[in-house]
């Protein structure tokens, strides 16, 4: 299975998985880019899959259908408008004979969703490189509960997260405990590949566990503070 990002905006990543003939769009906020990039492949599309109602992850949509009008749409409720599909925690599917499992990863949204396929996950906003989404609810143990999910994975899981926003958020970890060398690493390497306009993503579970403060916050409260950190940085 090829899975590839599509550039959008300025720093979204439209994710497509293909086997070669068909192919899922995830979150497509636009739709010129990720249309030319079918064409381009030569690709008939299976399904589109939503994380959550934000408009740079769905304004594409209607687009996308206009040109592939028997597409299944596979959303959470906040995006049932554009569903075919309506999916929550705990649900799996199968979509190019690979099953795909829905988890609740609430907080950036209310009912904001991901989606593990094998050891692939798709998270939308709610777990960046370096990174989480920001708390738009209000409801922190919502997002602090996705957290500890994401944290309990196997750590080979690739995560393909909806934007480039590794520099930032590990240039926030490097001055929050400029002591921990795994930052500073981690962001001299990132800054060389950003220095080529290369993705940063996927990223792995695993690579999370040492570079993401977000995730290694211990308790709630904790977090809040990384967060309100994050949020003025």
């Amino acid at each position: 299975m090829n899975i590839n990002p599509v550039k959008a905006f300025s720093d979204n990543y439209i994710w497509v998985i293909d086997n070669g003939t068909d192919g899922i769009i995830v979150d497509p906020g636009e739709s010129a880019g990720v249309l030319d990039y079918f064409d381009k492949e030569a690709l008939d599309l299976a399904a589109i899959i939503l994380t959550h109602k934000h408009d740079d992850h769905i304004g594409g949509v209607k687009d996308v259908l206009a040109k592939y009008p028997e597409t299944p749409v596979y959303g959470p409720k906040e995006t049932a408008s554009l569903n075919q599909v309506t999916v929550k925690d705990g649900d799996e599917f199968e979509l190019l004979n690979k099953t795909f499992k829905v988890f609740k990863s609430g907080g950036h949204t209310e009912e904001h969703i991901s989606y593990l396929m094998g050891n692939d996950l798709f998270c939308g906003d709610a777990l960046f490189s370096g990174g989480c989404g920001r708390v738009f609810t209000g409801d922190y143990q919502a997002q602090y509960d996705a957290l500890q999910t994401f944290k309990a994975l196997p750590n080979e899981v690739k995560v393909y997260a909806a934007h480039e926003y590794t520099e930032t958020n590990l240039r926030f970890a490097h001055e929050t405990d400029p002591t921990d060398p795994s930052f500073a690493k981690a962001l001299e390497e990132v800054q060389a590949q950003r220095a080529k306009d290369q993705p940063t993503l996927p990223s792995t579970i695993g690579i999370e566990k040492d570079i993401n403060l977000f995730l290694q916050a211990e308790n709630l409260e904790t977090f809040i503070e990384l967060r309100v950190a994050r949020d003025n940085f």
